[in-house]
């Protein structure tokens, strides 16, 4: 399962509010003309995540989640330069509840370089 969207966190992402990359919004739920929906995701220990991700009613639609988000960011402990990935899943019973993991990982640095990522659970 390819992720939907991978970013590494930058400072609004940690303090605010998680910027969608835009591509993302192709994978979630109808807007059926409205500026928002509501969608969950499952981390690696099953725990259920309610988000909300909405998008500016006119010009460049600049998607962000908000709802949600924070209690995510607080619950990990993420920082910035950490990453978040989402992933879509395929059609399983149930999936309509949970259709999105989300992953986190941290940033792994020794003297300053960063030499990758490990999964928080």
């Amino acid at each position: 399962m390819a992720p939907r969207s991978s970013k590494v966190l930058r400072e609004t992402d940690i303090k605010r509010r998680y910027s969608v990359p835009t591509g993302f919004l192709s994978s979630l739920p109808s807007f059926n003309g409205g500026h928002a929906v509501d969608f969950q995701a499952v981390d690696g220990s099953g725990r259920v995540w309610p988000f909300r991700c909405s998008i500016r009613k006119k010009g460049h639609r600049k998607p962000v989640i908000s709802k949600g988000w924070r209690a995510f960011v607080d619950s990990k402990g993420l920082k910035v330069g950490d990453k978040v990935r989402f992933y879509k899943k395929e059609n399983e019973a149930g999936a309509n509840n949970h259709a999105y993991e989300i992953r986190a990982e941290k940033e792994i640095r020794i003297f300053g370089a960063v030499l990758g990522y490990a999964p928080i659970i």
